[in-house]
């Protein structure tokens, strides 16, 4: 039986800033940038050298620590329009992901709590630094917890399809939906990863091959337009992705591609599974046409890391994510339990456990 034992870390608040692990240059390099200022957090964000939801999330929460720590506010009250604008600078870096306002939110709430109770600049200080440490912890247990409820729907002695990123680099520690396959080989259950590369970032290529293989996990890297021919063909058990954000319906926000991967699956009679923290989850938002799509560069479709492979002047479309419609969702998995349809009824029931 395998134990899960962690190598690096993704995000982790230090002394001298916020140290995040630079995902852009990985598999080569496991190189990890600090941030010194809230502003270069966000540029961090921005610039994917931290991704993936809880870690976005993460990240943000940590970056407000920082700006307040830095902050040469004399008293509670002028810290109020520094608070504001940190938060608006970290908000307007990724707008798909929920995790990301949701860590905003409980930050900025916690300061107004505190700011009406009266204490001091110091105590603002220390309280936030101690909010965003436990918003990391709270992401990890959370993970084991997802890990701990999706395991027994891993079938053993089958090959698992994931899409991009949905590991410990994309959160706080351990992963979701790499959580769960996790926490199913820790139970000693034979199975093994089919990872597709993720164009055009090329997260599954670069990130997820790299965590599994850290585990001792075989993994297996495919194209991305090479997920239906092994659907049909080989013995895959399962697909499991995480998500960016789950409207109130159960439909899910997660990189572009996973929408075709999971009618695929659907079309193959293969269970498609999502594992997502409840802060992943916008009870706010009815369905996924509510769910904004990020649009990034175009470079990133025309160039592999920095090699042009497309001609000058080619028109390009680059939605960072596409909506999964939850009738091709077979279970959500959170850190509370697995959900299954009708969703409207069994997510409300989770998230007021």
């Amino acid at each position: 039986m395998s134990q899960y034992v962690e190598t690096f870390k993704t995000v982790e608040w230090t002394p001298q800033g916020v140290s995040l692990i630079d995902q852009r240059v990985l598999p080569h390099r496991e190189e990890y940038l600090v941030c010194r200022s809230y502003q270069e957090v966000a540029d961090a964000i921005r610039a994917m050298v931290v991704r993936g939801a809880p870690a976005i999330g993460v990240a943000a929460a940590m970056g407000i620590a920082l700006g307040i720590k830095q902050s040469q506010a004399s008293q509670p009250s002028l810290l109020q329009d520094e608070v504001a604008q940190i938060c608006e600078t970290l908000a307007a870096t990724r707008p798909t992901a929920v995790n990301l306002f949701w860590a905003i939110n409980r930050m900025k709430s916690l300061f107004s709590s505190l700011l009406a109770r009266g204490v001091t600049v110091p105590e603002i200080k220390l309280r936030l630094e101690q909010e965003a440490i436990a918003i990391l912890n709270e992401d990890i247990a959370a993970c084991k917890a997802m890990g701990h409820h999706g395991a027994s729907l891993i079938p053993d002695g089958k090959t698992v399809m994931t899409v991009c990123n949905a590991g410990a680099l994309a959160t706080g520690g351990y992963g979701t939906a790499l959580g769960v396959i996790r926490a199913a080989v820790e139970q000693g259950k034979q199975i093994d990863v089919f990872a597709l590369e993720t164009r055009p970032f090329l997260q599954g290529a670069r990130l997820t091959a790299w965590e599994l293989l850290k585990d001792g996990i075989h993994t297996t890297l495919i194209t991305d337009n090479m997920a239906g021919h092994f659907l049909h063909t080989s013995s895959i058990g399962c697909v499991i992705v995480g998500a960016d954000r789950i409207a109130a319906n159960g439909d899910v926000a997660n990189k572009i591609g996973t929408y075709g991967v999971a009618v695929l699956a659907k079309e193959n009679n293969i269970p498609f599974y999502v594992a997502a923290p409840l802060s992943t989850i916008d009870l706010a938002i009815p369905s996924g046409e509510r769910i904004p799509i990020e649009q990034r560069p175009s470079s990133e479709v025309t160039e592999i890391q920095g090699v042009k492979i497309a001609p000058e002047g080619v028109a390009v479309r680059n939605p960072a994510f596409d909506v999964t419609p939850n009738r091709y969702i077979a279970a959500i998995i959170t850190e509370r339990g697995v959900a299954r349809h009708p969703y409207t009824q069994s997510l409300p029931a989770l998230a007021k456990k």
